[in-house]
């Protein structure tokens, strides 16, 4: 069998470990699963990652980056602020519920990071890049539009976050996509609200 460098059999092993943790949970991570998965040996899981902590935690990154990818494509242009922040709502929604957004998949591995304390800095690193880039968004559509944020960028980034955290888990728990419509209007509402604008409830795309 031909030689396949680190750097090219990085991105596949990440894929395989996405694949059967997605079908079969986190639990079923093992490096001998992934390389199963892959049709490579185990020790090919090791030499490219070093540990299973190592490869969950590219797992995490990779995960989280097609997301924020997925959210700055939403952006509109030339749509005023409370419109902006809408459309970045309804596009982080849609992304974080696509079966290829992984979403259920991250939250299962932001569990078992808690309890891991090789992963404890890749479950901060998870949260403040998405709290950074949310916070960005706000601050380049307030600049775009000529609004003048009430509250901290920062501030505004982790309340709106926090709310699609839970709703998030309540769709997992308990769905109900009549109250998680609702839901999410009222915290885009809100969000805005926060942020010195107006906005109705009925204004959030989330189709």
């Amino acid at each position: 069998m031909a030689h396949v460098p680190a750097a090219e059999r990085r991105p596949q092993l990440i894929k395989a470990a996405i694949d059967l943790m997605t079908r079969e949970g986190v639990a079923a991570g093992s490096t001998r699963a992934i390389a199963a998965e892959l049709g490579v040996a185990q020790a090919t899981v090791h030499y490219t990652f070093g540990t299973k902590e190592d490869l969950y935690r590219a797992v995490m990154d990779q995960i989280t980056e097609d997301l924020i990818a997925q959210v700055e494509r939403a952006a509109p242009e030339g749509a005023g602020f409370e419109e902006t922040i809408a459309a970045l709502a309804g596009a982080l929604w849609r992304a974080m519920h696509e079966p290829a957004a992984h979403q259920q998949l991250l939250t299962e591995l932001t569990m078992f990071a808690l309890r891991t304390p090789r992963l404890s800095e890749a479950r901060q690193e998870h949260y403040r890049r998405v709290i950074e880039v949310t916070a960005r968004l706000l601050t380049e559509t307030a600049v775009r539009t000529g609004h003048e944020l009430a509250q901290p960028a920062d501030t505004i980034a982790r309340f709106v976050l926090s709310g699609f955290d839970g709703l998030t888990m309540q769709r997992i728990c308990l769905p109900d996509e009549a109250a998680e419509r609702v839901g999410l209007q009222a915290l885009v509402s809100a969000t805005v609200a926060l942020a010195g604008g107006r906005l109705e409830l009925t204004d959030v795309p989330v189709e």
